[in-house]
C-alpha cells in the first residue's frame, strides 16, 4: 500500500471528531506556539505533554476553519497531522 492509499484528507468536522474519539483523541492546542494566535492545534491522544491545553470541539473547529486547515489521517492508526488546505 502506498502512502497515498494509506492516508486520507478531510475537512469534515464530523469525520474528524468521530475518527479522533474512536481512538481516544480529544481536541487541544499547544500553548505558547503560533504566530499571534492561541497556539497550534493538535489532537491529544493522552500522551504526557504539559504544554497541551484541552479545547472544546467548537473551539477546535473555529480555529480549524479560521486557519484553513485539513486533517490528514490514517484510518487504521492514530497517525494524523493538520495541514494547510492549500497543501492538502
Amino acid at each position: 500500500m502506498t502512502d497515498d492509499e494509506a492516508s486520507q484528507t478531510t475537512t469534515d468536522h464530523e469525520t474528524i471528531r468521530e475518527w479522533a474519539e474512536e481512538r481516544g483523541g480529544r481536541p487541544a492546542r499547544v500553548e505558547g506556539t503560533g504566530d499571534g494566535d492561541g497556539g497550534l492545534l493538535r489532537i491529544d491522544f493522552g500522551d504526557q505533554d504539559d504544554d497541551l491545553e484541552e479545547l472544546s470541539w467548537d473551539e477546535f473547529f473555529d480555529e480549524f476553519e479560521d486557519s484553513d486547515l485539513a486533517l490528514v489521517y490514517e484510518e487504521d492508526s492514530r497517525f494524523s497531522k493538520l495541514v494547510n488546505r492549500d497543501a492538502a
